[in-house]
Formats: C-alpha cells, structure tokens, sequence
C-alpha cells in the first residue's frame, strides 16, 4: 500500500510539472489567448479599413463627385468656368522693422 501512494503521488506531482511549466502548460495558454485577443482586434481594425476602401473604390469607379472631390483637394485642380482665388497672408512687422521667423 505505502508503495502504491508514493507511485500515485509521483504520478500527481509529474501530471502537475506538465500543467504549471510543461509544453501546453496554463501559462503558455493565457499568454497564446493575449495574442489571439490581441489579433482579433488588429483583424477587425483592418476589416473596417478595408470596408472603407471598398466603399471608397465603389464611390470613384460609379460616381463622378469622389473624382472631383478628389481633384480638388489633392490636386488643387478646378472646374473649367470656376475662378480660383488664393489668398496669401502676409506676415506683421514687429516694431522693429523686421519680419518674424
């Protein structure tokens, strides 16, 4: 009986070496579900940005306001009949007689 208990309680102790600090251990489970929760919001921030990139694809191959609007405002381009004003600051004189930085 004595050498059945000490045979049952190396086996308890081995099964508990594999659970705390063995390949498939609780540890290395929680730090593989951080990386998993992790991944899952890095996936939904690009399937959000992708779903924008789609609706903005649709938008320029359908519609002829996105390829204006984008003309417009990244190519400083205008429409043929419109005027264009620019309007340049001019920088104040201190008292000095010199033009700030």
């Amino acid at each position: 009986m004595k050498t059945l208990t000490i045979v049952l309680l190396i086996l308890l102790a081995a099964l508990q070496y594999r659970l705390w600090a063995g390949h498939g251990s609780l540890p290395e489970v929680w730090r593989l579900e951080q990386i998993r929760d992790g991944q899952r919001e890095e996936n939904k921030r690009l399937g959000e940005r992708n779903q924008s990139l789609a609706a903005e694809v649709i938008d320029l191959k359908e519609g002829m306001e996105a390829v204006e609007e984008r003309a417009r405002s990244e190519m400083g381009m205008i429409a043929q009949g419109e005027t264009f004003y620019q309007i340049i600051e001019v920088p104040h004189e201190p008292a000095g007689g010199q033009l700030s930085p």
